[in-house]
């Protein structure tokens, strides 16, 4: 017998696999939500990327494990350069700085900040913010999920006491979550109030770009654009024509995707948990993508982002690196050397 066989024998005949899965969403929960953790640890999960063949043959959470390794860049990308502020700064808002996407996609909030500072728009840093608690949320750890949003409330609040317009988000699964603080929090008679105060003021980017009316474009590419509208997107937030007609303004040629209804598998951290389902999903959402023949994927969240990468050449981008390319910034490195399709 393989030694690998010999290993998943003895690890179905002893191993716990409740007590497995408990330790499993404890490990994600302990990481993800923590910026300074998950790039502790992504370079030790990168060293084991050679074992991702072993882990797939052991049970279930060899899977989960395999799955998590394989979504970990060859490289983390640096963090976002500083943005200066706008000299004549005609709004304020926040930008949610996330957890996960802070340290795998750093460019999305940095593409955000430069369009908003070309159009008169300050950002405020908000000290004290930490995770929305969507991810913990997924998890089942309630408790956790309401700290997270409590933590929020309060820093949040102290700043739109000061002037806040606007709490804007970039990954439309944050959005969904914080947007729902006031429900979530609706028998905190502490913070009910607050809670739903900052959910009324949340918007996801293309949301609030939508309703500024006030774009300057100045690049017009013509690039074949596959909009992938997240399920937190969509079904969450309702938010469903925005990203596209921002996309259309800008003048590339958006396209929709075929089921574009149907979840890509990444939906928060269900894509770790259920990988084997969520690659189906994966892998269907990219055959309908294949059909329109794009040349770049736009999405509005980080997780769809990363999932599907993990089984297409085609570019994958934020919808707001391609708006902030339009309104004079510049191009997404993914997109190098990509021209519009010939008429």
């Amino acid at each position: 017998m393989h030694l690998v066989d010999h290993a998943r024998s003895y690890i179905e005949k002893n191993y716990d696999r409740p007590l497995a899965d408990r330790f499993f969403r404890l490990m994600l929960a302990k990481i993800l939500p923590f910026p300074a953790r998950m790039r502790a640890v992504l370079p030790l999960a990168r060293a084991v990327y050679p074992l991702v063949s072993v882990l797939k043959r052991l049970p279930k959470v060899g899977n989960r494990l395999a799955t998590m390794v394989a979504l970990v860049p060859e490289r983390l990308p640096r963090s976002a350069e500083r943005i200066e502020k706008p000299v004549k700064a005609q709004r304020r808002v926040a930008i949610l700085q996330g957890c996960a996407q802070t340290v795998l996609r750093p460019s999305y909030n940095a593409a955000a900040k430069r369009l908003l500072a070309r159009h008169e728009i300050e950002v405020v840093e908000i000290a004290g913010e930490s995770c929305c608690g969507a991810l913990v949320h997924h998890l089942g750890r309630e408790h956790d999920a309401l700290r997270f949003a409590r933590n929020n409330v309060d820093a949040w609040i102290a700043e739109m006491d000061r002037g806040l317009e606007v709490i804007l988000i970039t990954a439309s699964g944050c959005g969904t979550t914080i947007k729902d603080y006031g429900f979530m929090l609706r028998h905190d008679p502490e913070y009910a109030g607050k809670a739903a105060r900052v959910s009324a003021i949340a918007k996801d980017i293309t949301e609030f770009l939508a309703s500024f009316g006030q774009l300057e474009f100045k690049t017009r590419s013509g690039i074949k654009v596959a909009y992938h509208s997240a399920c937190s997107m969509q079904h969450g937030q309702q938010i469903r024509t925005e990203p596209k007609a921002l996309l259309g303004e800008a003048g590339f040629d958006v396209w929709d995707i075929p089921e574009g209804h149907i979840c890509c598998g990444s939906a928060g951290t269900y894509n770790l948990l259920q990988p084997e389902i969520a690659g189906k999903l994966r892998d269907r959402k990219l055959a309908n993508i294949a059909k329109i023949k794009p040349q770049v994927i736009a999405t509005g969240n980080v997780g769809c982002a990363v999932h599907l990468e993990t089984g297409t050449d085609i570019p994958v981008v934020h919808t707001i690196e391609l708006l902030d390319w339009a309104t004079g910034g510049p191009s997404p490195p993914e997109l190098e050397g990509i021209q519009p399709p010939r008429s």
